[in-house]
């Protein structure tokens, strides 16, 4: 059985790349699809594949940096469809640069795009998903918020759409609408330099998945599969699967009756000195340090 049958999705930036490979595998799963894209020719040309498969899907081209696109972006699915069953935040810009050597202009721009277009796509379909108890809310973020030359402001970006993962996730805890991520891989146009040289595509490439490895990801965070799962952020890899770690307090903390500059000084020296955490995209494999309180506690403990 097709695990998104009678399911009606919104999903952004669905013209080409990652989006258009999600957008057909949750067609194949069952699923209407709205698909979108702020060029006219990639929206039409997905929504055409999925329907020459036998799928349901209408093209909506939208700006979601712009509320009142956003808004009629999700009407169209409930127009088209009736409801609005997901939202696929994966509409996106990339360009990288070093601080001090990036455009302002194009830093707005990605700020725009990939900030206040899964702000205001979610504003406006939270609310009917509310009114009918329940949906699935799916941000795509990226590993570059951990920290990557020359990503700051895209990773900064993707950042803030992680942040409103774990905060929508406990405001709507409950309702029967979720929030989760997605962290993809996938060699696409918009994750290759304009710069890279034909060898240097190619051996890309050649060593990354391809784009339509992600779609299961979400393809399960769209479907009542996924009912019990809320607040996390997957990445897939080929033949691996994992769990991003949320933004953590490092356990046990360091105490002194009073802190000064000179007292932080000495925790540095001592207590704080091994357990500085490198910058950039690392692997936990473990719990962190001696879990005495709080939700780290608990799972240490269900562990056991």
């Amino acid at each position: 059985m097709s695990i998104l049958n009678g399911k009606a999705v919104v999903i952004t930036g669905s013209g080409r790349g990652i989006g258009a490979a999600c957008a057909k595998g949750a067609a194949r799963q069952g699923a209407s699809v709205v698909v979108n894209d702020i060029d006219a020719p990639e929206a039409n040309e997905t929504a055409a594949a999925i329907m020459a498969e036998g799928g349901k899907a209408v093209a909506c081209v939208a700006d979601v940096s712009k509320w009142e696109e956003a808004g009629r972006l999700i009407e169209t699915c409930i127009s088209a469809f009736g409801k609005i069953d997901g939202l696929v935040n994966n509409a996106g810009l990339y360009h990288v640069a070093k601080i001090d050597a990036f455009d302002p202009t194009t830093a707005r721009s990605m700020v725009d795009a990939n900030v206040l277009g899964p702000l205001f796509c979610t504003g406006h379909a939270v609310k009917p998903m509310l009114k009918q108890g329940s949906g699935s809310i799916i941000n795509v973020i990226s590993g570059a918020h951990m920290g990557m030359p020359t990503m700051g402001v895209y990773g900064a970006t993707k950042g803030a759409v992680a942040s409103m993962i774990y905060t929508w996730a406990m405001e709507l805890a409950g309702s029967g609408v979720r929030v989760n991520g997605l962290s993809p891989l996938g060699a696409t146009r918009m994750g290759v330099s304009h710069n890279a040289s034909p060898e240097e595509r190619a051996r890309l490439y050649a060593h990354i998945q391809k784009p339509e490895a992600n779609s299961p990801v979400v393809e399960f965070l769209l479907s009542d599969l996924s009912k019990d799962v809320n607040g996390q952020v997957i990445r897939i890899d080929k033949d691996e699967i994992q769990l991003y770690v949320h933004p953590a307090l490092l356990l046990p903390p360091v105490v002194r009756a009073t802190w000064t500059a000179e007292a932080i000084a000495e925790a540095f020296k001592r207590e704080l000195k091994d357990r500085q955490v490198p910058c950039g995209v690392l692997g936990m494999t473990d719990l962190p340090v001696e879990p005495k309180s709080g939700i780290w506690k608990r799972r240490a403990e269900a562990a056991s």
